[in-house]
């Protein structure tokens, strides 16, 4: 048995910020309050006495920072490794973009879409198939390269999302949305096959 943690980056933005939707192609790091979210997670995970064998993370700065500074309390140093998969999809025109600006161009419903059942707007450049594919591809091969093990795998919201919809049962019941500085626990069997123990959860 394979055990996966997966972890959304923490916050971009602080009260006051003006908000926008932050995809692949914008690389900022964690702010004030991301950093402490990252910190109360490093925190929370030495508390529950988890020990991570790996650790994954996107390209982007955010996911790196929000990885190092949760496993900085672990009892021996982890290896952590880039996997391009994770990165942020690309909002296209919407990259970078204020809220409200967005919901303005591509409508509340097409939004609804996205957050409920993971359908991307027109204009969104992401392939969800392609994305499930991998997060099945890494499901799969986890008990054979990391047998017995437990994952840290940091990521973006948007990619995060389609974990779920690698499940047998597509993630149903649960909030497609990852909070920031949330995680899920994944348990993957010898044959590949992942079962859901939690998610959202936030310390």
């Amino acid at each position: 048995m394979t055990r996966i943690y997966i972890l959304r980056h923490g916050n971009t933005f602080d009260k006051g910020d003006v908000v926008t939707r932050v995809g692949g192609r914008t690389d900022l790091p964690l702010s004030v309050s991301g950093l402490e979210q990252a910190e109360k997670l490093s925190e929370h995970f030495a508390e529950l006495g988890v020990s991570f064998d790996m650790a994954f993370c996107s390209p982007l700065q955010r996911t790196k920072q929000t990885a190092q500074i949760a496993l900085k309390t672990q009892a021996e140093e982890v290896d952590l490794k880039v996997l391009p998969f994770l990165v942020e999809i690309d909002y296209g025109l919407d990259e970078n973009k204020p809220e409200e600006e967005v919901c303005a161009r591509i409508g509340e419903e097409a939004l609804r879409a996205w957050e409920e059942e993971g359908v991307p707007p027109n204009g969104w450049h992401i392939d969800p198939p392609a994305v499930i594919g991998r997060w099945q591809e890494f499901f799969s091969n986890a008990p054979k390269k990391y047998p017995g093990k437990t994952l840290l795998v940091t990521t973006s919201n948007g990619i995060a999302r389609f974990a779920l919809k690698a499940l047998a049962d597509g993630g149903a019941g649960a909030d497609l949305k990852l909070k920031t500085a949330a995680y899920g626990v994944f348990d993957v069997t010898d044959d590949g096959k992942p079962l859901m123990l939690s998610w959202n959860v936030r310390p």
